[in-house]
């Protein structure tokens, strides 16, 4: 028996085809869109930006300018129950922070000293100059680590978060810059403590979250001092932190 199929009816039945196979993906794919994936996780990624202010401070030093923190990583988001509203993170990122203050460091052969900026103006030598900037600036690699909850569920993407814990850092570099109104300065500072850590507290609605930093360590070593008083600034950064995924 022979069939003989011209070439119309021929591309009718393959479009045909074609259409019902395509459909049936949509369908199928849209039931799983609607079902979600029970096995989900959560804010994998993170931005976020902060105002950095310095505690227990001497006497006459003030934060000057906008001092500011920059900060961006990876979680692993590692649910404990079922619901996966539970949860543990641990992370890897990269910050920069930066603390504008009066606070000016100075680099001598014995080491850094320390004094507070007078007004705008310091005198080196017989000269004085007129300060325009001053600040603190480091490079951290930091681990959050996060107790999480959230109210997320495999369809619902906009959702309340808790996420509690520590985050500790280590400072890669850190230096001390003066910029005047005739030259720009800096150089790496080793009195910087290069071990941080602290807590941390992130919480907020869909995607806009408040982050804050309460250090538990200094900024700076313990035999930092200005005019015999000791330099025991703590770091707390407020601001906002973002999630992907």
């Amino acid at each position: 028996m022979r069939f003989n199929m011209g070439g119309t009816q021929m591309g009718r039945l393959v479009f045909g085809w074609l259409l019902i196979s395509s459909f049936g993906v949509y369908a199928q794919t849209n039931q799983e869109l609607d079902a979600g994936d029970p096995k989900y996780l959560e804010d994998q990624f993170y931005l976020g930006i902060t105002y950095n202010s310095l505690l227990d401070k001497p006497a006459d030093f003030t934060q000057r300018n906008l001092s500011y923190g920059l900060q961006g990583g990876i979680i692993k988001d590692m649910p404990l129950n079922t619901e996966r509203t539970f949860a543990l993170g641990i992370g890897l990122g990269y910050a920069v922070n930066s603390y504008y203050s009066n606070l000016w460091a100075s680099e001598t052969s014995g080491g850094v000293e320390y004094s507070i900026i007078d007004g705008d103006v310091i005198l080196v030598g017989d000269q004085s100059i007129t300060v325009k900037r001053n600040k603190i600036e480091t490079h951290l690699i930091e681990v959050p680590l996060e107790f999480r909850w959230r109210n997320s569920s495999p369809t619902e993407y906009k959702f309340t978060r808790i996420y509690a814990g520590m985050k500790f850092g280590y400072i890669f570099s850190g230096r001390s810059k003066l910029v005047t109104t005739s030259d720009k300065s800096s150089f790496e500072n080793q009195d910087i403590r290069k071990f941080q850590y602290g807590l941390m507290l992130n919480f907020g609605y869909n995607t806009f979250n408040v982050h804050i930093y309460y250090a538990l360590s200094n900024l700076l070593e313990d035999n930092a001092t200005v005019a015999t008083e000791s330099l025991q600034v703590k770091p707390l950064r407020i601001g906002f932190i973002f999630y992907i995924l």
